[in-house]
C-alpha cells in the first residue's frame, strides 16, 4: 500500500520528466544538423558552467523547502513554512543575480579553462565567451521558480512543477530551433552566433515556466492561505533560525544536485587539455560535443523515472521518518531500488547494444564511428545517475545529508585524480571510465549508508538485481541478433530504413523483457498488479 502511494505520487512527475527529457533529446537531433558535433561542444561550453552556477544559486532549495514544508505541516504549523516561502523568494532573487554577475563577468576566466585551439577549429575563445554571457541571463530567472516549485511540492502537488518543467522546456527549444534555423538557414551562417541564441533559450524557457507556476499558485492561493491561518505557528520561529534549518538541509542538497555537473565539468575542462600533442587532438572538440551534447542527453532519457523519484522521495521519506515509521520507511526504500533496477538495467544494456543504429539513424554518418562507441560506452551511465539520485535522495528525507555529501566528495576527488591520466592512457574514453569509478564508489558509499542508518537489509534487492540482470542479458542478446539479421535483409542502409530497423529492434526487445519479467511474476511484485498474470 506504502509502495503504490509512493508511486502514484511519482507518476505525474516521472511523466513530465519523462516528456521534458524527450523534448530536450529530440531537438539536439535538428540542431545538430545544425551546428554539428563542434556547435554542440560550443553549447556545452556555455551551458556546463551554467549548470553548476545554477545549481549554487538555487542552493538545492527546491527539494528542500518541500523537506521543511513537509516537515511543518506534519507537526500541524503551516504559518513557519509560508512566512520562510515569502522571504525566500527575495533570498533567491539575490543569489540569481549575485550568480549571474559571478557568471557574466567571469565568462573568459571561464573559457580559459577549456578552450584549446586548434586547426580544425569552428569557434574561437572570444565566441565561448559570448556564448557564456548569453546563458547567463537565465540565472536571473530560474533561481526564484526553484522556490516555488519547492514550496508547492511540500503541499504534496506534484502537477504545477510537472506542467511547468513542460512548458518551460517547449518554450526553450522552439526558441532554441527557431533562432539557430534563423541564422544558419536563413540569415548568415554564423555558427557561434546560431548557439548564443540558442543558450539565451534556457532564459526564454524560464519566462515560460515562471508564468505556469504563478497560475497554479495564484489558483491555489487563497486555499494555501486559509491553511496558513487555521494552522498558526505553535512557536513563532524568526527567520535566522528558519534560514539556519533550511540551509542545513539546502547546502547538501545543492552538494548532492551538482553531481552530473561536476563530473561533467571535469570531462569539460580535461579533455582538450589531456589529448592535446596526442592523436587524438584533431577530433577532442567533436568528442566533447558526442558527449556531453549527444550521449549524455540520450542517457538521461531513462533517468526520468529517478528525477521524478528523488523529487518525491525526498518528503515522502522524511514524513515517515519523522513519524518514526520504519515499516513505511523500508517498503518506500525496496519498492524505489526495484523500480529503478527494472527499468534502468534492461534500458542501458538496450542502448549499449543499439549504440550505432541509434546514431546513425538520429545523427546521419558524420562523426559516426566517434559517436557511436561514445554512445555504447556510455550507456551504462544511466544506471549509475539513477542509482546514485535515488540513494541520495533517500540519506537526505532521512536527515543523513553529510552522508551524501560525502559520497560525492569521494566520487568527484576519484573522478578528478583520474581523468587526465586515464585520457593520456586510454583517449577520449577514459574520461567515461572515471566517471563509472567515481559514481561506482559513490553510490557503494550511500547504499552502506543506507543500510547501515535505516537497518536495510539488503539481500532481497540482491535477489532482485540478479534476475533483472538474466533477463536484461538475454534481452540484450535477442536485441543484437534480430538487429543484425533484420539489417542484412536490406542491401544498403539508409537512415530511414536504420530508424525502421531500430525502432523494430526496440520493440523485440520490450517484447522479450516483459515477456520473461511477467512469467517469472517479477513485473507484477514490481510495477503493480496490472503487470500480473
Amino acid at each position: 500500500m506504502a509502495a503504490s502511494k509512493l508511486m502514484q505520487g511519482t507518476k505525474v512527475l516521472t511523466a513530465a520528466t519523462l516528456t521534458s527529457k524527450l523534448i530536450g533529446f529530440v531537438y539536439v537531433i535538428p540542431f545538430t544538423a545544425l551546428v554539428g558535433l563542434q556547435g554542440n561542444a560550443l553549447y556545452q561550453n556555455g551551458y556546463t558552467p551554467y549548470s553548476i552556477l545554477l545549481t549554487l544559486s538555487t542552493l538545492g532549495v527546491p527539494v528542500a523547502m518541500s523537506k521543511y514544508v513537509s516537515k511543518y505541516h506534519a507537526l500541524g504549523d503551516y504559518e513557519t513554512a509560508h512566512r520562510l516561502f515569502k522571504s525566500g523568494i527575495w533570498f533567491m532573487a539575490v543569489t540569481g543575480l549575485l550568480a549571474f554577475l559571478v557568471m557574466f563577468l567571469g565568462a573568459p576566466a571561464l573559457a580559459s579553462l577549456s578552450y584549446q585551439p586548434s586547426e580544425t577549429d569552428q569557434y574561437t575563445f572570444d565566441n565561448v565567451v559570448y556564448v557564456i554571457r548569453m546563458v547567463s541571463f537565465a540565472l536571473l530567472i530560474i533561481p526564484i521558480m526553484a522556490i516555488v516549485r519547492g514550496y508547492l511540492q511540500g503541499f504534496q502537488q506534484m502537477v504545477p512543477t510537472s506542467v511547468s518543467q513542460v512548458v518551460e522546456q517547449i518554450v526553450r527549444v522552439v526558441f532554441i530551433l527557431a533562432a539557430s534555423f534563423a541564422v544558419m538557414s536563413i540569415g548568415s551562417g554564423d555558427l557561434p552566433r546560431a548557439v548564443g541564441f540558442a543558450t539565451f533559450g534556457a532564459f526564454v524557457g524560464g519566462i515560460g515556466g515562471m508564468a505556469t507556476l504563478l497560475y497554479f499558485y495564484f489558483k491555489q492561493r487563497p486555499t494555501i492561505l486559509a491553511r496558513v491561518q487555521s494552522h498558526p505557528a505553535k512557536e513563532r520561529q524568526t527567520l535566522p533560525s528558519m534560514y539556519k534549518e533550511l540551509i542545513s538541509y539546502a547546502l547538501p542538497l545543492s552538494f548532492v544536485g551538482l553531481a552530473i555537473p561536476f563530473f561533467q565539468a571535469v570531462d569539460l575542462y580535461s579533455i582538450e587539455g589531456a589529448l592535446s600533442g596526442t592523436a587524438y587532438a584533431s577530433e577532442a572538440k567533436a568528442f566533447v560535443g558526442a558527449l556531453t551534447g549527444v550521449a549524455h542527453k540520450i542517457v538521461l532519457i531513462p533517468m526520468a523515472l529517478a528525477t521524478a523519484l528523488s523529487i518525491t522521495l525526498v518528503p515522502t521519506i522524511t514524513k515517515a521518518y519523522v513519524n518514526q515509521d520504519n515499516k513505511l520507511l523500508q517498503s518506500y526504500i525496496t519498492q524505489t531500488y526495484q523500480v529503478i533496477l527494472f527499468i534502468g538495467i534492461p534500458a542501458a544494456i538496450g542502448m549499449s547494444v543499439l549504440a550505432k543504429p541509434t546514431y546513425f539513424a538520429l545523427f546521419g554518418s558524420a562523426n559516426l564511428e566517434l559517436g557511436a562507441e561514445t554512445l555504447g560506452f556510455y550507456a551504462p551511465a544511466t544506471v549509475f545517475f539513477s542509482i546514485y539520485a535515488v540513494t541520495g535522495s533517500i540519506l537526505q528525507g532521512m536527515d543523513r545529508q553529510r552522508n551524501a555529501v560525502l559520497s560525492l566528495v569521494v566520487g568527484l576527488l576519484l573522478k578528478l585524480g583520474l581523468t587526465y591520466v586515464f585520457l593520456k592512457w586510454f583517449g577520449p574514453y577514459g574520461a567515461i571510465w572515471t566517471t563509472y569509478i567515481g559514481f561506482g564508489i559513490g553510490i557503494a558509499l550511500n547504499v552502506y549508508f543506507i543500510g547501515r542508518f535505516a537497518k536495510f537489509d539488503y539481500t532481497f534487492i540482491y535477489r532482485r538485481t540478479v534476475l533483472i540482470v538474466i533477463f536484461a542479458a538475454i534481452m540484450g542478446v535477442a536485441v543484437w541478433v534480430f538487429a543484425n539479421g533484420l539489417a542484412a535483409l536490406f542491401p544498403e542502409l539508409s537512415r530511414v530504413t536504420t530508424f525502421i530497423v531500430l525502432l523494430v529492434s526496440i520493440g523485440v526487445g520490450l517484447i522479450v523483457y516483459f515477456y520473461l519479467a511477467i512469467r517469472s511474476h517479477l513485473a507484477g511484485k514490481v510495477l503493480g498488479e496490472r503487470f500480473k498474470l
